[in-house]
């Protein structure tokens, strides 16, 4: 399975978009300070998230929830 998941700062209240095949493992990343991208981000919350068979589907799913209609979306 491939997942498409939405974290939320418990501190600025941003979303991250983010993609994985291995959705407890790369949370767990994001929890410990493993990630770049949302080391700064504070506390995180996963508050939403998609399971796909194919690969293709979860990256094209990713891009479209980082575009403004996406973003639209989950709001």
């Amino acid at each position: 399975m491939y997942y498409v998941y939405i974290l939320q700062s418990q501190t600025n209240y941003k979303l991250y978009t983010g993609f994985s095949k291995n959705l407890r493992v790369r949370l767990k990343q994001h929890q410990w300070g493993g990630v770049h991208t949302t080391r700064r981000m504070g506390e995180l919350e996963l508050v939403y998230y998609e399971a796909f068979m194919a690969e293709a589907d979860a990256r094209q799913r990713e891009k479209y929830l980082k575009t403004t209609k996406g973003k639209r979306t989950l709001k």
